[in-house]
């Protein structure tokens, strides 16, 4: 087995795995949404006069719709639609009549889903230095030899990776770094549970390592339940076709780097 993936593994089920990688992916809640005040003061005079369609298109405009609903997106991107299907909205504005006002200000001020805000933890993380280097724009990073690791955007990293590492995967970046004079590209994920949209996030990150021609070290940097023993595909893989793949945690990545 790949030492980093190893490691990864052994990191995961035998130290403070969750309690250190809480530093990289802090997943605290943001504080509750913004809802308008004016446009509340709609929403009470909608419900109180028990105007459904009013009701429905004040709340649309808000972040968050208050229920859950399989018709809610189609009415929210076809408004003419509200008017051609009374019975819908009829349904919809009962569902909302019978939670009342303060549920409904509840739910539409809820706090973002938390693996909504993992995508931009990991790169805060990698300004806190903690890999030992600050990142840097893209002139200095172009400009030395020097150990760096690239901070830009999605976009910016992309386009350095094709015009620089002959990097040709549709697949954007999280990490762009030079260490020890060897470029190191690879996506980063937490992956939180088991199921569709997580084994899809980790097949996507797998995707990069098996980009062909690259001229630089190709890593995933992954993080969360894949490294439980026993417990899923994900690890049977890891133990499996994926044993000698560069799949690390992100708590060892400082020590991968250097020893490049």
């Amino acid at each position: 087995m790949n030492h980093w993936l190893g490691l990864s593994i052994e990191y995961a089920n035998q130290r403070s795995y969750l309690d250190d990688l809480f530093h990289v992916y802090p997943t605290i809640p943001d504080g509750i949404r913004n809802v308008d005040a004016d446009s509340w003061q709609r929403v009470e005079a909608a419900f109180d006069a028990r105007d459904n369609v009013a009701l429905l298109e004040t709340l649309f405009a808000f972040d968050l719709f208050p229920i859950k609903d399989s018709y809610v997106a189609y009415l929210k991107r076809d408004r003419g639609a509200i008017a051609r299907n009374p019975a819908t909205v009829a349904r919809l504005a009962g569902r909302l009549y019978e939670m009342g006002l303060g549920k409904i200000y509840e739910r539409c001020s809820e706090p973002k889903e938390t693996n909504r805000q993992i995508g931009p933890l990991f790169r805060r993380w990698l300004r806190s230095q903690a890999l030992g280097v600050p990142p840097v724009r893209m002139e200095e990073f172009i400009a030395t030899s020097d150990n760096a690791i690239l901070d830009a955007g999605d976009a910016e990293m992309l386009r350095f990776a094709r015009e620089h590492l002959n990097y040709r995967h549709h697949k954007g970046l999280d990490f762009v770094a030079r260490f020890n004079g060897r470029y190191v590209i690879g996506e980063a994920k937490f992956l939180t549970d088991f199921g569709g949209h997580q084994n899809a996030q980790f097949q996507d990150a797998l995707s990069t390592l098996h980009a062909v021609g690259v001229d630089a070290v190709k890593v995933a940097i992954l993080d969360g339940v894949l490294y439980i023993r026993g417990r899923s595909g994900m690890y049977e893989s890891l133990n499996g076709p994926l044993a000698d793949e560069n799949i690390l945690s992100s708590l060892v990545l400082r020590e991968f780097l250097y020893q490049l």
